[in-house]
């Protein structure tokens, strides 16, 4: 298949740069055998029956991107003990080991195994002193665009570090609009947030409260917990033309045992598995053998789901609309059909609908 198969038009005013307020406001398109049925999130329970599960991503968004300096010693010779100095910014992708982080950094091509970035701190900061830093060795530098940073802190220091000296990562079609401030710290977090870990919100989950999961709960279905880290990787554009050059970067998740064998019960008694977001389905569908029996999964995935794709474990996605060309569009018609996607899209270009992260949400019944 191609990349270009899964393009479309989009008005740049449709990107939505603050949520909805409250959360459950926001509005959702029920997709669900080729209709559409425009409602908003609050109606949720609606479609929902008891014996169904809720699965969310219980992941915490850390503020992964960092700025910094590059330092290298000057080469030339007679300038010895000079330090030459580059403005640096890196979002962090996934976690290697407890001091070690690949990353994705600008500008890349001024990076090179043996560099010293200290981040938190700009070129003047360097000489007075008493900024507060964090510093890594560039470890490696790989085909794929990532840069193995090895840093001087491990461990919980090191995500106390990250803590003091990182912002949000807000996704590149909002911080090219606004910076990001301190309201960002709370929306661009879901209610269910536990475990540190990722680089960008499972976005789905932002349009919960805890009202709507009360309601949800009193509906009679259950919710259970996933934890998936999402990595930066997640915003970049599919550059191949042919899906099939397409390589996807891994993301660590896990799912409990206690979790796999409550999912299959659901199923076994008749219930459907409702995904919030994504993120959930991709582990899900990891996790989930051919004949659809549900494992624990701890580790790495870096399954592609593109038409044609038979799904194993989720009969229903709740997600938000995602850019063109993208692997989250790719996946969203494979789930639902790719014709009901285009359709379900265009009429959400056209009813004004909001796009992306801080946008509207769909609820996709599995075609």
């Amino acid at each position: 298949m191609k990349t270009a198969d899964f393009d479309f038009d989009l008005p740049e005013d449709r990107i939505a740069l603050r949520p909805a307020d409250p959360r459950d406001s926001a509005r959702l398109l029920v997709v669900k055998d080729g209709s559409l049925d425009d409602r908003i999130i609050r109606d949720l329970p609606d479609f929902l029956q008891p014996g169904d599960a809720l699965v969310f991503n219980d992941t915490r968004v850390i503020p992964a991107r960092l700025s910094g300096v590059r330092t290298r010693p000057n080469p030339v010779p007679g300038a010895e003990g000079e330090t030459l100095t580059v403005e640096v910014e890196a979002t962090l992708h996934h976690r290697d080991a407890p001091d070690v982080w690949s990353a994705f950094m600008k500008p890349g091509k001024r990076i090179k195994p043996g560099d010293r970035i200290i981040f938190g701190a700009l070129p003047l900061a360097l000489h007075e002193g008493g900024a507060q830093s964090l510093e890594a060795t560039v470890e490696a530098k790989g085909d794929d665009g990532l840069i193995t940073l090895k840093f001087d802190a491990s461990g919980p220091a090191l995500d106390e570090a990250i803590r003091a000296v990182g912002v949000m990562p807000l996704p590149p079609y909002i911080a090219a609009k606004r910076p990001e401030d301190d309201r960002d710290r709370s929306d661009y977090q879901t209610v269910f947030a536990e475990h540190d870990g990722s680089v960008a919100a499972p976005t789905a989950g932002l349009h919960f409260t805890p009202a709507l999961l009360e309601a949800i709960r009193a509906k009679g279905v259950s919710t259970h917990a996933v934890t998936l880290h999402v990595g930066a990787g997640t915003f970049l554009p599919v550059k191949a033309d042919d899906l099939a050059d397409h390589k996807m970067h891994s993301e660590w998740g896990e799912v409990s045992p206690q979790t796999a064998a409550a999912l299959n019960a659901v199923h076994a008694n008749g219930g459907r598995i409702v995904c919030v977001g994504t993120t959930s389905l991709r582990l899900l569908e990891s996790a989930t053998t051919e004949d659809g029996d549900i494992r624990p999964f701890h580790g790495d995935t870096a399954i592609f789901i593109t038409p044609g794709y038979r799904f194993r474990a989720v009969d229903v996605l709740m997600t938000n609309f995602h850019l063109p060309k993208s692997t989250l569009f790719m996946l969203v018609s494979a789930f639902a059909g790719q014709t009901t996607m285009k359709a379900a899209y265009a009429h959400a270009v056209a009813d004004d609908y909001r796009f992306y992260s801080y946008g509207d949400g769909s609820l996709l019944f599995r075609g």
